[in-house]
C-alpha cells in the first residue's frame, strides 16, 4: 500500500486519468474530491462490498 500525506487543495493523480482532490480536512473526516472517466465506477468501500453481495446472491438465485 502506499501511503500518501496530502494537505488541502493538494492532489493524487492515478494513471493518466484518476485525479483525486483533498477538498476539506475537518476534525477526523476528510472531503475527497474524485475525476475520473465516466466508464471507472467510484464507489466507498460499503457500497462495493453491498454490491458485490447482491451480485453473488442473484447469480445463486
Amino acid at each position: 500500500m502506499l501511503v500518501l500525506s496530502r494537505k488541502k487543495d493538494e492532489k493524487i493523480v492515478i494513471g493518466d486519468s484518476i485525479t483525486l482532490m483533498v477538498i476539506e480536512i475537518r476534525g477526523d473526516k476528510v472531503r475527497l474530491g474524485i475525476e475520473a472517466p465516466r466508464d471507472v465506477t467510484v464507489h466507498r468501500e460499503e457500497v462495493y462490498e453491498a454490491i458485490k453481495r447482491e451480485n453473488t446472491e442473484e447469480k445463486k438465485g
